[in-house]
């Protein structure tokens, strides 16, 4: 009988592994599999969080459309599943492009709606995108007086300049624009100023349990005299109970959103007899 040319167990998994390692390294590596399928197939859709003004009457000051993919069994697939491993890839701009499809067709089909959508800064100037946006605003100008793009302060950092000459582009046409994760990350004033944003969304880190932390309320209230003083709009996320929703309100933000007023939902609240008008 031959020798084996290799040691015994050579092949087979290192025990010393954490478990949860090795699931999360595969989840990673079959997550832009999974998104190819799904865009192939046109299995994305949007799931809908109510932004909700931080005072009376507290009517849903516009909605979040977050891109979902579904797997083969139809399950939703959240973001965070996938994003990191598609983000910086053309698979990326292919949900962009879906995002803008799905969110564009919403607003068409329900003119009290006013809707956000995310945009990563790496699809601006990519063609279908924009050829997108073209064909709907073609069928119908006002759509865009209805849109929010939202685009991350870390993507938005990378590329100041061309995110400035994007938004002096869109404005035109009615869109708003609205910073995502203010606080995340290091940021340029200079470059801040430059872009002006319609509004800012506080990173969720210094949300969560603010109502019992007094950095996080004094950093909030930081940047929400800098969104002031640059006259921007204030939307804090990740708001989970009431105690935090009054502490924000106190600090003087205009627009909350989190579970403690609604979660993502892929059949939109307005088919429940959820309001879907413009505060």
């Amino acid at each position: 009988m031959p020798k084996p040319n290799h040691a015994p167990g050579a092949d087979l998994p290192d025990i010393a592994a954490n478990p949860l390692d090795v699931v999360v390294d595969r989840r990673r590596d079959s997550a832009i599999e999974l998104v190819r399928r799904a865009v192939a197939a046109g299995d994305v859709l949007l799931a809908f969080q109510p932004v909700i003004q931080a005072r009376p009457p507290f009517d849903v000051g516009f909605y979040e459309g977050l891109i979902r993919v579904m797997d083969p069994n139809r399950r939703v697939i959240p973001a965070r599943d996938f994003m990191a491993a598609v983000e910086d890839t053309e698979l990326g701009r292919q949900l962009d492009c879906a995002a803008l499809r799905l969110g564009m067709r919403a607003l068409e089909m329900n003119p009290g709606l006013r809707l956000s959508i995310n945009l990563s800064a790496r699809s601006i100037g990519y063609k279908p995108w924009r050829r997108t946006f073209d064909r709907f605003l073609a069928r119908d100008a006002r759509l865009g007086e209805r849109l929010v793009l939202e685009i991350s302060q870390a993507s938005a950092m990378r590329v100041p300049e061309l995110v400035a000459c994007f938004m002096d582009e869109l404005q035109p046409h009615g869109v708003a624009f609205a910073l995502d994760d203010f606080g995340a990350s290091d940021i340029a004033i200079r470059h801040f100023r430059q872009m002006l944003f319609d509004l800012v969304k506080i990173d969720g880190t210094f949300v969560r349990g603010i109502d019992r932390d007094g950095d996080a309320q004094a950093l909030t209230q930081a940047l929400v005299a800098m969104a002031r003083a640059l006259d921007m709009g204030v939307v804090a996320v990740s708001v989970e109970s009431r105690d935090e929703a009054e502490i924000l309100r106190r600090l003087g933000v205009d627009c909350l959103q989190g579970y403690a007023f609604g979660a993502p939902s892929v059949r939109p609240p307005w088919l429940d007899g959820g309001d879907a008008q413009v505060a």
